[in-house]
């Protein structure tokens, strides 16, 4: 049997979770589909799949020997099509794990701009907020602003994102602007949640950072909610600057204690550490880190 081909197969069907629809793609049995996975399970002496009638999943020696063959597989790929052509064009599908936040038309622009340049390339996007297994789901890459990362993974920093915190300019009229961190107590909130849950928050960097208990009124993990809320004048919101910046400018928000110094996160690209990376994600990543992306535009505090 044909172990490079059985790699093959085993790959699609991990990153597919159908024996039915790689043997439809890659115009073969589903028998001999099966067959080709056993071959690389006996190979390996591992069982890398785990099968239902409902379900097809990773194993987690599953898990690390995709990890160890997609890199080999890709890297086939475009050494075959180097032959082929003098340059290579990033093509295929971008797979992408995002925080909410950037559901929005700033990052839509940049998405489309890469896309006018790499025509190749398409997205697929992933915008739950929930934490994704990058080997196991098949992902490219995360953007994500968590500085603790799964083993096997390696991130490389695009920029740093400020907050602020704003409110509509109604909503000041009736509770008043403060002009101190203690004018802020007991103000209605609109509290991320896997943050702030008791409508207590600290406000600038650092441990001795002072902080005020406020009310709050709307809890939620979706940054699009509480965003929208905000823009409602239902309470005060702590957004990224990227976000808030356009409705700043435009007076539908207004930044409250602008003398604080706003809290900085840093935002990674993660994908899986490997010496060799696809085009379509080597290319979209310098897209991104460069004046086009969070290097420009969405860079800008």
């Amino acid at each position: 049997m044909d172990s490079l081909l059985s790699l093959r197969v085993f790959a699609a069907v991990a990153e597919a979770k159908s024996f039915a629809a790689v043997a439809d793609r890659m115009d073969i049995s589903a028998a001999m589909t099966s067959k080709h996975v056993q071959h690389v399970e006996a190979e390996v002496g591992a069982r890398l799949l785990n099968r239902t009638s409902r379900s097809v999943s990773l194993t987690e020696a599953g898990a690390i020997y995709l990890q160890a063959v997609r890199p080999l597989l890709e890297g086939l790929d475009e050494a075959g099509a180097r032959l082929a052509q003098s340059t290579i064009d990033p093509r295929g599908t971008l797979k992408i794990s995002l925080p909410i936040w950037l559901a929005e038309v700033c990052f839509v622009r940049v998405l489309a701009a890469y896309r006018a340049r790499y025509p190749e390339v398409t997205f697929d996007l992933d915008l739950s907020g929930r934490q994704v297994n990058l080997v196991e789901d098949g992902y490219d890459l995360a953007l994500r602003v968590s500085p603790a990362l799964d083993e096997g993974l390696i991130a490389r920093k695009l920029t740093d994102v400020s907050f602020r915190m704003v409110a509509t300019p109604a909503l000041l009229d009736r509770i008043g602007r403060p002009t101190e961190i203690g004018d802020l107590t007991g103000a209605p909130f609109l509290a991320y949640s896997p943050v702030s849950t008791g409508g207590r928050v600290r406000l600038g960097l650092g441990p001795n950072a002072p902080e005020v208990r406020m009310t709050p009124v709307l809890q939620s993990a979706n940054e699009t909610v509480l965003f929208q809320a905000a823009l409602e004048g239902m309470g005060v919101a702590i957004m990224p600057q990227v976000i808030a910046r356009p409705h700043l400018a435009e007076g539908r928000l207004e930044q409250l204690l602008p003398n604080l110094p706003a809290p900085v996160v840093p935002l990674s690209a993660i994908y899986p550490d490997r010496s060799y990376l696809p085009a379509k994600t080597r290319s979209f990543l310098d897209f991104l880190a460069g004046p086009e992306g969070f290097g420009g535009p969405l860079g800008a505090n």
